[in-house]
């Protein structure tokens, strides 16, 4: 049974918590130089204090913490601290899980929440400037027996430093603290950075942003990818090149026969859908089979697309957001030969990460949501109907935390585990209140 969806949540998120600067875009302009100090008076201890800049991160609590939500009591507990800028997870068949860190290494948390201090070695040299770096991890669909990891990651050119791109690696971990058979299976022509840069137009952000890296398995063993188009929105559009698509491969780097272009010499084969910004959430619903995605907008126009053969998703031709120095978007929606996105957050921008459909028993009301972590500080959840349909109702949770979410996940176990994308950054595990 498909989904369909037709969802307005930019108002109903609007209370969703401050802006924070788009993961990829251009960064938030310095706070002014303070004025001078005013001379004292009576008063001054009871004048306000300026608010603090919403950029700026909170300290996480020891926690833990209760909330009611509009269905269920929830507690928030921290799993572990200790990561630096977590990206992905993975859970392994015993319990334990893999973590990624932005600026290069990959964890192991073990299932009672001790992270081991000592990094996986093995991986090779990774790109990490600004938003680059270490993105996702997945297992293979059968680790069990052949104990195989995939990881995304931002790569340069050996011959130019600058000029960098999305790879995939394939490892072997065999579980200690060092991996093997460590070989690229994808590296994506979506080459960017070497100068002279092109002209871009619309402001758009830094040649080291936008290169999504969040990546799934389907139901049948295939590996989708998601690539982000660089901050280069004008290749988005192309069909020879991998800048703004979502890509299918086997489980070894090869292209699938079916791929929805494969024998057309205008189109690099390992497309499945194209016209996307920056794609940072990818999932497959095992009860439907389909693939969701979330994807930065620029200000504003974040959006939610299911992700189906061989179509366009507007980019940069077509977007509800709104581009940075004001030059007025080409098209916004309804345009012919493209898929608008099924929900659009924003402005301001809610900067939405992975996402995940929740199944079971242990939040009631929650069995076939979708949960979408917010990198403005809050964990969204979407209902659907029994039929698949979309009952419309969407709840904004956790923004009295204060972090920016990066990942969500139900574990094997049945609760929810939450990455924060903070320089101190942990993991959160979600389970029933009482």
């Amino acid at each position: 049974m498909k989904r369909v969806i037709g969802l307005a949540m930019g108002a109903a998120l609007a209370c969703t918590g401050a802006m924070v600067a788009a993961q990829n875009d251009t960064t938030p302009a310095p706070p002014a130089a303070p004025a001078a100090p005013a001379a004292p008076s009576e008063n001054e201890g009871d004048a306000p204090k300026p608010a603090p800049s919403a950029f700026l991160p909170t300290p996480l609590g020891a926690g833990p913490w209760d909330f009611q939500t509009e269905k269920a009591k929830v507690h928030v507990e921290v799993v572990t601290k200790g990561l630096e800028r977590p990206w992905g997870m993975a859970f392994l068949p015993g319990g334990d899980m893999l973590v990624t860190e932005r600026p290069g290494r990959l964890r192991i948390v073990s299932k009672a929440g001790v992270l081991d201090p000592t990094p996986i070695a093995g991986l090779p040299e990774i790109y990490n400037v600004g938003l680059a770096g270490l993105m996702d991890v997945v297992l293979h669909p059968n680790f069990a027996k052949n104990r195989l990891i995939y990881l995304s990651y931002s790569k340069a050119d050996p011959a130019d430093p600058k000029n960098t791109t999305l790879a995939v690696l394939r490892a072997k971990w065999d579980g200690s603290h060092q991996l093997s058979d460590v070989k690229d299976i994808f590296v994506a022509d979506a080459w960017f950075g070497k100068e002279p840069v092109p002209a871009r137009c619309c402001g758009q952000g830094p040649v080291y942003g936008s290169y999504g890296g969040r990546m799934a398995f389907d139901g049948e063993g295939y590996l989708f990818i998601a690539s982000g188009e660089r901050n280069y929105g004008e290749m988005a559009q192309k069909s020879d090149n991998h800048f703004g698509k979502i890509l299918r491969l086997n489980d070894d780097g090869s292209v699938p026969d079916d791929n929805p272009y494969v024998g057309d010499k205008d189109w690099k084969p390992e497309i499945w859908t194209t016209g996307h910004r920056n794609p940072t959430g990818l999932t497959v619903d095992p009860d439907f089979g389909e693939i969701w995605s979330t994807e930065f907008g620029p200000r504003g126009g974040d959006e939610l697309n299911r992700i189906q053969r061989g179509q366009n998703y507007g980019w940069m031709d077509v977007t509800q957001g709104h581009h940075y120095d004001d030059t007025p978007a080409k098209f916004i929606k309804g345009e012919a030969g493209f898929v608008d996105p099924l929900a659009v957050w924003g402005p301001p921008s809610s900067n939405p990460g992975n996402l995940t459909f929740y199944h079971g028993r242990k939040f009631p009301g929650w069995d076939g949501n979708l949960i979408i972590a917010m990198m403005n500080k809050s964990l969204v959840r979407v209902e659907f109907d029994a039929k698949g349909n979309p009952s419309g109702k969407q709840e904004a949770m956790l923004q009295d935390l204060k972090q920016r979410l990066r990942d969500v996940r139900q574990g094997p176990d049945g609760n929810l585990y939450i990455l924060t994308d903070e320089k101190e950054g942990a993991m959160l595990r979600l389970t029933p209140g009482k």
